[in-house]
């Protein structure tokens, strides 16, 4: 990385140089899609993709209120109205809850792919086929995720990703990508993302300084490159969390890798339903073991200040049990064998 780094310097390529293009080619490749285009961080993923996709005042779209309140501040950007449902047992929307939140202003589907799994396509796209709607993904936790052998952000007219350090594929600050197979809505994110200007430097719209950094896109490329070893020791480690905690009967926990043949799951983070979520976080604590709870323990229909009303009792419940346990590149199997022992003697003292 420090030659990536130095290179980069020496060659004075910062902005929109050679080492974003290659990125964005590896990284539409690598994801099934036809375009890639590196921008500042996920968030700006979102916000592109809901204008480029024409939502706006009057519109309505569907997201699981399971996410990061940047999946709903794409939408409002737009100047559409973010409908927050259900998500199901797996974490993930409920597609049952999304066909009963349409109605005549719904005009797309916004899925987040959660935690490096990918939601039921299949149900979602018949869902968006038989009423008429868009699917727009939010899969900045999940690349390198499949649903039946198709990458997570490949289903939609557009999709998000984020590089954020704390990601499978992160960089050294903030970035992000959005992806699409439509090449209107290519020009149009173009556009978008560089202040209106089309590709060969004409203002022809207005838009946005959101570019990512050619020095992160080269970072990211470099990192792309082992992106599968990284990928296998996370399917390991979220393994051996379910052969010694499979049988805790007061723990939920994702399910274990190669169990369900539609889908791959990449494991961006390990959350389990915990019962006495909040009692088992403060011991773990105090024998050394972080933990941690999306999105601070609130949910996107309960930011009531921002205008939702919604009641959505499973999501509740879910955030009252919700837990990521540790699992990164940092820790050996030795580590993973403490927090699963400290976990034990806390259920089974």
């Amino acid at each position: 990385m420090l030659e990536v780094i130095g290179d980069i310097g020496r060659r004075g390529a910062f902005i929109m140089q050679e080492d974003l293009a290659a990125f964005e080619r590896h990284l539409a490749e690598f994801v099934g899609a036809k375009y890639a285009l590196g921008v500042g961080n996920a968030t700006d993923a979102l916000m592109i993709g809901c204008q480029a996709a024409g939502l706006g005042p009057g519109d309505e779209v569907i997201l699981s209120s399971h996410t990061m309140i940047a999946t709903a501040i794409g939408i409002h950007s737009a100047g559409a109205t973010p409908v927050p449902v259900e998500c199901g047992s797996d974490h993930l929307i409920d597609p049952a809850a999304v066909e009963q939140a349409i109605t005549p202003r719904t005009k797309a589907i916004l899925p987040t792919h959660l935690n490096g799994r990918t939601c039921n396509m299949d149900a979602l796209r018949d869902i968006a086929e038989r009423h008429g709607l868009l699917i727009i993904e939010d899969a900045a936790q999940a690349l390198g995720s499949k649903f039946k052998d198709k990458g997570a952000g490949s289903f939609g007219i557009a999709s998000a990703f984020s590089f954020y350090p704390a990601k499978v594929l992160g960089c050294l600050g903030d970035g992000g990508a959005v992806l699409t197979s439509n090449n209107e809505m290519y020009e149009r994110l173009w556009q978008l993302r560089d202040f209106g200007r089309n590709r060969k430097g004409e203002i022809v719209s207005w838009g946005i300084n959101s570019r990512l950094d050619n020095l992160q896109a080269a970072i990211l490329d470099y990192r792309l490159k082992k992106f599968d070893q990284v990928v296998h020791r996370r399917r390991e480690i979220a393994s051996m969390y379910q052969e010694a905690l499979g049988d805790v009967e007061q723990l939920i926990l994702p399910p274990p890798p190669d169990s369900d043949p539609d889908h791959f799951d990449i494991y961006q983070n390990y959350e389990i339903d915990a019962a006495r979520r909040d009692e088992l976080k403060a011991f773990l604590a105090e024998h050394g073991i972080g933990t941690l709870i999306q999105w601070g323990g609130v949910a996107v229909h309960r930011c009531r200040k921002l205008g939702f009303t919604q009641e959505l009792p499973y999501t509740d419940y879910l955030f009252q049990a919700m837990l990521m346990l540790p699992l990164n590149m940092s820790m050996s199997t030795d580590d993973v064998e403490y927090v699963c022992e400290k976990i034990r003697k806390f259920y089974r003292p």
